[in-house]
């Protein structure tokens, strides 16, 4: 494995009053990938996004991206970070066209009209490019943070919160255009309420409470390690009891005993097998079965899985 583009440690930040925002955080960003953040509101993703970029001060740890100490010599490593923040921080008088060119041009770059026509229209804004911002929709303000993120070609890109507040068709087609960026080679870090992305495009998950990292794993991998299977066998017949060859497996009688509920897998990834493995007791004991539905944890399932550990170890 390649060094990794981003290496955080120790990272802590306690506020004045003495919340503390990050506690002893540790992470590394290897090139290329989509790291998804998860965490509920509070955790401390904005914080650990901010420390990255400049925004806020570190009470203590260490920074480092492509080489660069974050701390010593931010500037060089800034200029190839770029940040689409949760809020709209932009003059809403300017237009879409200025406010995307000033962007490229605060990180030293010389003007590119052909490079911003060309990021304004993989993100649907070249027939806003002279609009004012403040005339734009809530969907199209966000692309247009995300171009101003993009004007200054960064290789490293933090997207809080990218889809707050748009539509389902809008945040699919903004999920596109994550992949084609880093289908161009750019490492995206992201934070999302909306599990479902980081189960459609990451290739990592970490999980961040109370300042804390949790866990931070391959996507597949934690889903196949923490997630389970559930099936339910509709019954031709009720029955009162369960035969001892099938009360052997991870199973409940459910609806009056119309139906039979299977729940396992866990930490194995064999889920599907046993419940193959069940239905064939249940043709050996001569039960009759009509259906049987089967579904697999989704990461939102494991994510509030993990919380309320958490919740119940504290």
């Amino acid at each position: 494995m390649s060094d990794p583009i981003l290496q955080v440690s120790g990272l802590t930040k306690v506020y004045a009053g003495g919340v503390k925002a990050l506690d002893n955080v540790d992470l590394e960003i290897q090139k290329g990938e989509i790291f998804a953040l998860l965490g509920p509101n509070g955790a401390g993703k904005t914080t650990l996004i901010g420390a990255v970029c400049g925004l806020v001060r570190p009470s203590a740890g260490s920074m480092s991206a492509f080489g660069h100490n974050l701390t010593k010599d931010w500037r060089r490593a800034r200029a190839r970070i770029g940040l689409v923040p949760q809020e709209l921080s932009t003059d809403m008088f300017e237009t879409v066209e200025h406010a995307v060119s000033y962007s490229r041009g605060l990180f030293g770059h010389a003007p590119d009209k052909a490079r911003i026509e060309e990021i304004l229209k993989s993100l649907t804004l070249f027939d806003k490019r002279k609009s004012q911002i403040r005339e734009l929709s809530g969907g199209m303000k966000r692309r247009v943070l995300i171009a101003k993120a993009l004007a200054h070609e960064p290789d490293l890109l933090f997207l809080d919160e990218p889809t707050a507040g748009v539509d389902v068709e809008l945040r699919k087609d903004m999920w596109a255009q994550i992949s084609a960026l880093r289908e161009r080679g750019v490492t995206i870090i992201l934070t999302t309420h909306y599990i479902e992305e980081a189960e459609e495009m990451a290739d990592r998950v970490g999980i961040i409470r109370g300042g804390k990292i949790l866990m931070v794993d391959d996507k597949a991998a934690m889903m196949k390690r923490l997630g389970r299977t559930e099936a339910v066998l509709q019954l031709g017949q009720p029955l009162a009891e369960l035969p001892p060859a099938i009360a052997a497996f991870p199973v409940e009688l459910i609806e009056d005993g119309r139906a039979l509920c299977f729940r396992g897998g866990d930490g194995t990834g064999k889920g599907r097998e046993q419940v193959a493995e069940l239905t064939k007791a249940v043709i050996g004991e001569g039960i009759d079965y009509t259906g049987i539905d089967i579904r697999e944890s989704s990461l939102e399932d494991i994510f509030v899985s993990l919380l309320s550990d958490v919740e119940e170890a504290a």
